[in-house]
């Protein structure tokens, strides 16, 4: 079967919700050993019910991505019970709107240390056990913020594009150890986020605005998280393997046709 992840382990940060759970799923339906690192127990928790009622194997595991320690502990632990890891999907982030003006120093470090620290400290928890072993695959969640100008994401598209420039690294660095990275840019995708975004800013709006924000992509609808996962499936496939040090924007044509 093409795409299989079966006998694979993955470890996916911020699982528990949009597209993290998206991919969650879709790589445990495939096969995989799932383990789930986020902050909010309540949403990984039911996740991982719902995989395992699909009786396919999952586990979560409460991590903040921006303290090195803690996500060293998870990763010894998966190690200890499971032996390997295959696959590291660095997704959890935050986000925030605002110019430069408009961006506080404190939301300035709280989005660095979630969206660039965050990545940081996964993959170097994890790089020593895919050199030993030779292989590994890391695909990091970026943005087309990283790529082009977006008005009023300051903050957000400098931790994007951080993420952009640590995978075409990180792919150059460990070509000799068959360690692949790649990274997913995409544009708007309909997650519990944007309803919540929407329902908070424009109240009374919120079929205007959706449909105005969902006019923004050029193909006229925002993305689904299970669009996201299939690509992110993809990379981390076989069928992938000549694929690395390259960013996948998934953006309904929003870099190329946008203007």
């Amino acid at each position: 079967m093409k795409f299989s992840l079966k006998n694979k382990t993955a470890v996916i940060t911020g699982g528990g919700s949009g597209i993290g759970k998206s991919i969650s799923e879709t790589f445990a339906e495939m096969g995989a050993t799932v383990h789930i690192l986020d902050m909010n127990a309540e949403a990984a928790a039911q996740t991982v019910s719902e995989i395992t009622l699909q009786q396919n194997a999952a586990f979560f595991h409460q991590c903040d991505v921006s303290k090195y320690k803690s996500v060293e502990k998870v990763i010894h632990d998966i190690l200890t019970t499971q032996s390997d890891i295959d696959i590291l999907i660095n997704n959890a982030g935050i986000a925030f709107v605002g110019n430069i003006e408009q961006t506080p120093e404190e939301d300035l470090d709280r989005l660095y240390s979630v969206n660039i620290k965050g990545v940081y400290n996964c993959i170097k928890a994890l790089i020593p056990h895919f050199k030993e072993k030779k292989k590994g695959v890391i695909v990091n969640m970026a943005s087309i913020a990283a790529s082009l100008g977006l008005a009023d994401r300051f903050a957000y598209s400098m931790t994007k594009g951080a993420v952009l420039t640590m995978t075409y690294s990180v792919a150059k660095d460990y070509l000799a150890y068959n360690i692949r990275c790649n990274s997913i840019s995409p544009a708007r995708i309909h997650t519990p986020f944007v309803d919540g975004f929407i329902a908070k800013n424009y109240p009374g709006k919120e079929k205007e605005m959706f449909d105005n924000l969902s006019k923004t992509q050029p193909i006229g609808r925002m993305g689904m998280p299970q669009e996201v996962a299939n690509l992110a499936l993809y990379l981390c496939s076989d069928e992938a393997s000549f694929l690395t040090g390259t960013d996948f924007p998934i953006d309904g044509g929003f870099i190329k046709l946008n203007g």
